[in-house]
């Protein structure tokens, strides 16, 4: 069957801007899109430039958009992709610069990786000199995360990193994860590792769009390792960040009502701090006009003491004793 690829084509050397070329070729079943890539250069053009190494979905080169969608080359089939778009187009992978055609700079990649010190510490930035074996030797602790090959697709797909290039992303917190869940590291280091990811740019500007869970090769799930990152944050009382407290916040509204109080919610993430408050009110006032703010006095729901109980139960880890109803059917805080 014959074929048509339409490939983003762009050399920096002679090209102002992006474009398409339509190359078309003989296919069979079970071609990948790696092979046609390899076919294509070998027989069509010699200028054609994109990454590729072992073939086998292990060291990642190969990743690149592929019909929309950020794919790893040599395990997408030709077929499938024609089955279910019917048409395929190939382009490098977005939010990062572009050497050549489907070529991409990775040393933003790379260099936020290197961000995260990839060893155990056993306090005071000591390194773990010596063999130690897991306290718990079960691998599933670490949730996948050392699956990860550093292709660089979930960044490709990350929202947070195309607005903000300043964010780590998710291959690098995933990173993290896995020595905040090895037990041979100290809590001290734990402690000190983790309140540097809740620096801006760290692990609470993630808006959890769940895209590099879908286009991980490897199911390392990074949204995921980002979230029990942050339940370890709160559980060890990093609790100064906005994305903390609206954590909290949450859980406590939905504490105190049995559901989410929006007109208090922000407050809960602002806190004590007056400019913060001063620069949302506009927006407050506003939203108030239009009747998009509820009651904050609206009542709690019926059977809300169950609701408390199923907290009680679930993280992250946070009494809400406090919040039981008292003799008289109200709840304190």
């Amino acid at each position: 069957m014959r074929l048509a690829f339409t490939i983003q084509k762009y050399n920096p050397e002679i090209d102002q801007h992006p474009h398409d070329e339509i190359y078309h070729l003989d296919v069979s079943p079970g071609l990948t899109i790696l092979d046609a890539l390899i076919r294509l250069k070998n027989e069509e053009d010699g200028r054609l430039t994109f990454r590729y190494s072992c073939r086998s979905a292990i060291c990642g080169s190969c990743a690149m958009e592929i019909n929309g969608s950020e794919k790893l080359a040599c395990r997408t089939s030709i077929r499938k992709e024609w089955e279910r778009h019917r048409e395929i187009t190939v382009a490098p992978l977005k939010n990062l610069a572009v050497i050549k055609d489907l070529a991409v700079d990775m040393r933003s990649f790379w260099q936020k990786n290197r961000t995260i010190v990839p060893w155990l510490l056993s306090g005071e930035n000591k390194v773990v000199a010596r063999e130690k074996e897991l306290s718990t030797p079960d691998l599933a602790v670490f949730h996948n995360v050392d699956a990860c090959i550093q292709c660089g697709a979930c960044v490709a797909a990350c929202t947070s990193h195309e607005a903000d290039r300043h964010f780590l992303g998710p291959a690098a917190l995933a990173k993290a994860y896995r020595f905040v869940a090895d037990t041979r590291e100290s809590e001290d280091a734990r402690n000190a590792r983790l309140a540097t990811l809740q620096e801006p740019a760290g692990m609470w500007d993630c808006t959890r769009c769940n895209f590099c869970v879908q286009v991980c090769p490897k199911d390392v799930q990074p949204m995921e390792a980002i979230i029990r990152l942050r339940r370890a944050a709160i559980e060890r009382g990093l609790t100064n960040t906005g994305g903390a407290r609206h954590v909290i916040g949450f859980r406590d509204l939905i504490a105190k009502y049995g559901r989410l109080n929006e007109a208090l919610m922000p407050l809960k993430v602002i806190g004590l701090n007056v400019r913060h408050f001063l620069s949302v009110l506009p927006l407050g006032l506003r939203m108030l006009v239009k009747g998009k703010v509820p009651s904050p006095l609206h009542p709690r729901i019926k059977g809300v003491e169950h609701i408390r109980a199923i907290l009680e139960r679930s993280g992250p880890r946070r009494d809400v004793s406090h919040l039981r109803p008292d003799a008289h059917g109200e709840a304190d805080g």
